[in-house]
């Protein structure tokens, strides 16, 4: 292994800053958890190439085991130590400390261990089936800075197991949109919404996992031309998300409404069917 593994990133390159942090939080997973630390790597936009400023750090750290809560804890004030020392990337951190058991396959029995989101504190939750998507990214992408490789680690993760995923989703995630529209007035967050929707139609369609700028650009070319003013604002919109403007918001409702039925359609459909 290279003495600083983080070189063949092209976003610490591009953003030294983001190689910076996953430096001192590879530095300090290792210290923390010690001989319990099986592996360390970087999943997400990151290692499919698809990162910009208005991306997450998104990590995976493999433990040999359940972490006790005393581990856990230190494992928070870590978190938040990084995020005071660097608040413009240290509360840019997305990542899980996974039991080498609990990766492999979804397993509800073992589905319950340390994770962070962006701009929020470290918890212990529940993953679900959701998580395959997280699986299949860091089995096909993610890139090691210490440990065997995710692809021993982690099963294959099949097509029409990313679709049931994406099923989920929008059984469980989509209607409350509808439901309570207020969630949509933050901008930011809208966008979101519709690139995601991009994302997912996407995997309906080819059973795999798209990059936003990848996904966009095949719903601009596949989707009904009336999608496209709104996938260029959310587009522009993921990159200037603090304006309080509510642009789009109306057909951001609607386009979730669409990419309801779209799932509704695909899920329909055999298998055969929809890969045609």
């Amino acid at each position: 292994m290279p003495n600083d593994p983080f070189t063949d990133l092209p976003a610490a390159a591009a953003y030294p800053a983001v190689g910076a942090m996953l430096r001192a939080l590879h530095s300090d997973v290792r210290r923390v958890l010690g001989d319990r630390l099986l592996g360390f790597y970087v999943t997400g936009s990151l290692a499919m190439g698809a990162f910009d400023e208005a991306g997450d750090i998104d990590f995976l750290a493999v433990t040999t085991e359940a972490l006790p809560d005393e581990t856990v804890q230190a494992l928070t004030e870590m978190h938040h130590r990084l995020g005071v020392l660097d608040p413009r990337w240290g509360v840019e951190l997305e990542g899980a400390y996974i039991p080498a058991r609990a990766l492999r396959r979804h397993d509800p029995a073992h589905g319950v261990f340390p994770h962070i989101e962006r701009g929020e504190r470290l918890r212990v939750q529940e993953h679900g089936q959701e998580w395959d998507v997280m699986r299949h990214v860091a089995r096909e992408y993610g890139i090691v800075v210490e440990g065997p490789s995710l692809r021993s680690l982690i099963g294959p993760v099949s097509p029409e197991a990313l679709r049931r995923t994406v099923y989920t989703l929008l059984d469980v995630w989509w209607p409350g949109f509808l439901a309570d529209p207020s969630k949509l007035k933050s901008r930011g967050y809208r966008s979101y919404v519709v690139l995601t929707g991009c994302r997912m139609l996407y995997t309906l369609q080819h059973g795999d996992v798209a990059t936003k700028p990848d996904a966009t650009r095949w719903a601009k070319r596949e989707l009904p031309d009336r999608w496209t003013p709104l996938i260029d604002w959310a587009t522009a919109a993921r990159l200037d998300a603090r304006s309080g403007d509510m642009e789009y918001l109306d057909e951001t409702s609607v386009f979730i409404r669409y990419v309801l039925e779209r799932g509704r359609q695909a899920r329909a459909k055999p298998d055969a069917a929809r890969d045609k």
